[in-house]
């Protein structure tokens, strides 16, 4: 029996749902594939167990958000990307409208903290619970909740033209 049975299917399955999440996490496509393939490694490492009793795919997903915390750790703080502002909104037709928000989306997430990049792309991009997200990143609901609220905060003071897609802070923020 080959000890990779499964293995090849799986990547082959599920390798671009994990790179566009590494994506997401890292904002660097380069970054994004040392991600994915650093986490299919360990998945490799693993199989046989993984492919009888457990849930490959959340195993590979939950290396990839610990793994991306530690390179942000050991790299200390990123460089800041340059930050020019978009064109109005109404001054471009709709596909070049959707390309500025997407980058300015990307630009925010790019200054977040990983944590807090990582409980974004979990809740938002991934739909996931709240209990789902505490558990791949290893952590309470409380910190999952407190994260999502600041990511949140700081994408709307660093992509106010977001505010749309972002939506509106809730009343107990506004009461303060």
């Amino acid at each position: 029996m080959d000890r990779y049975e499964g293995f090849r299917e799986f990547v082959a399955a599920r390798e671009r749902a994990l790179l566009r999440t590494a994506f997401l996490l890292s904002g660097d496509a380069h970054l994004a594939e040392d991600l994915v393939q650093t986490a299919l490694a360990k998945v490799a490492g693993r199989w046989r167990r993984l492919a009888r009793d457990g849930n490959p795919e959340a195993y590979a997903r939950k290396i990839m958000y610990h793994e991306h915390i530690s390179w942000w750790r050991r790299r200390g703080r990123r460089q800041e990307y340059p930050q020019a502002d978009p064109p109005e909104p109404g001054a471009l037709p709709d596909i070049a409208d959707r390309a500025v928000r997407r980058l300015a989306l990307e630009r925010a997430l790019a200054l977040l903290t990983p944590r807090q990049r990582a409980v974004i792309v979990l809740r938002f991009y991934e739909d996931r619970s709240e209990a789902d997200t505490a558990d791949l990143m290893s952590c309470t609901v409380g910190t999952v909740k407190s994260q999502t609220h600041r990511a949140l905060r700081r994408l709307r003071e660093l992509a106010p033209e977001l505010a749309e897609f972002i939506g509106a802070p809730d009343r107990s923020e506004v009461l303060r």
